[in-house]
């Protein structure tokens, strides 16, 4: 068939009025256009502020055994930072663990009697910080935000030849006179904003996942309404009822798409350094994959409620070996090659790449390939096993 008889094929009156038909029946559908619409855009906004590294108003009690102006400072230094906020004084380091352990603060610090003197004599001074690590990574980074605070509070006094050592629980020694200074440059995101990560990653998530639904929701809906028995006896094609079933939801995706892109644009301030056009084509493939595996998901299921049984053993692998919520090196060794098997992986590196890294096709080509790939194989097994449930 040539290229001006496919063209004529795809846009003769068959396949505009089974076109038709789709749209009317979405049309018909309220649950599944809120479905279309709503859920994605709350998803993502709640998502890109909920899903926060970021640890600030930390509850930090204070055992004061030195009760001079300077242990005041250092502990109005930590208090006034935004990361810790003074939960209270206690008399003795015991009712500073109790106090952590019942959770009334969340991190204690603990001032020694020869805090000042030590000072006074230009000797190291240690100070003890006690982290509640019931949550690991909270107590790691309140470690850092400690440590980054009073390491600015040690410039000042190691202008006097002072040296002040912040010793956690366990650490080590800090108190060198010999030191190396380290000046960071942060690209691509020089604020250290991190819902740029969280959104960036939580768009492909949102794509697939929301495809999948909608697709196997309305195909599975339109079998148990016998709507498929009737296309069958109708003169169109099996190649026509496919794209038909497909298109309208191909569109509808589309521009769920272009609003979640405008949310990461306007609501997060993600920068835009790349190419629309090839983030645009990325997501198109993203959606035809979410759109296969609804179909996939539909034929092997009888009713709604079974296909989203089966959405819901599908969609947590597909989150969380992504790496679109937390990095890959966060992940056993073992689990990190098995990413490269996810449509999900392969679209935020190719969001990431063109926003935030300003990169072109030349740079994200890798990941644009396997998720074309991966879109070839899952349309081809959509389409025979669509072609197999109407024969």
């Amino acid at each position: 068939m040539t290229l001006t008889g496919l063209f004529r094929h795809l846009f003769s009156y068959r396949m505009r009025a089974l076109v038709k038909k789709e749209f009317n029946q979405i049309r018909r559908d309220r649950r599944l256009q809120i479905s279309l619409v709503l859920p994605p855009i709350l998803q993502l906004t709640l998502f890109g502020f909920a899903l926060s590294s970021n640890v600030s108003d930390l509850r930090l009690a204070v055992v004061d055994d030195n009760r001079t102006p300077e242990s005041r400072e250092l502990i109005s230094t930590l208090t006034e930072s935004k990361s810790f906020r003074l939960a209270g004084y206690y008399a003795s380091v015991d009712q500073l663990g109790d106090a952590v352990s019942r959770g009334d603060a969340d991190a204690g610090l603990v001032v020694p009697y020869d805090y000042a003197r030590d000072l006074a004599r230009q000797r190291p001074t240690t100070v003890q910080l006690l982290l509640n690590a019931t949550n690991a990574n909270t107590a790691t980074i309140s470690r850092a935000y400690a440590q980054g605070v009073l390491q600015s509070y040690n410039v000042n006094l190691r202008q006097n030849g002072i040296h002040l050592q912040v010793q956690p629980t366990v650490a080590p020694n800090l108190a060198r006179r010999g030191q190396i200074q380290l000046q960071p440059a942060f690209l691509f995101n020089p604020g250290l904003v991190d819902s740029w990560f969280i959104v960036t990653g939580v768009l492909g998530l949102l794509l697939i996942l929301n495809s999948t639904m909608v697709a196997s929701a309305s195909m599975v809906r339109e079998r148990e309404a016998g709507t498929i028995e009737q296309l069958l006896m109708s003169p169109a094609s099996t190649t026509e009822i496919i794209v038909a079933k497909i298109a309208p939801l191909f569109f509808l995706l589309s521009l769920m798409m272009l609003a979640a892109i405008a949310v990461l644009r306007l609501v997060f301030s993600v920068p835009f350094r790349g190419s629309l056009l090839l983030l645009i084509c990325a997501g198109c493939l993203c959606i035809l994959s979410g759109i296969s595996i609804g179909t996939v998901i539909a034929t092997f299921s009888r009713s709604a409620q079974q296909a989203q049984l089966t959405s819901f053993f599908l969609n947590p692998p597909l989150a969380s070996l992504s790496g679109a919520l937390n990095p890959i090196e966060a992940m056993p060794k073992w689990l990190q090659p098995l990413t490269v098997l996810n449509p999900v992986h392969h679209f935020a590196a190719i969001v990431r790449g063109t926003m935030l890294k300003g990169g072109g096709f030349a740079d994200v080509w890798p990941n644009f390939l396997g998720l074309f790939l991966f879109t070839l194989v899952l349309v081809s097994l959509s389409v025979r096993r669509f072609r197999k449930q109407l024969s």
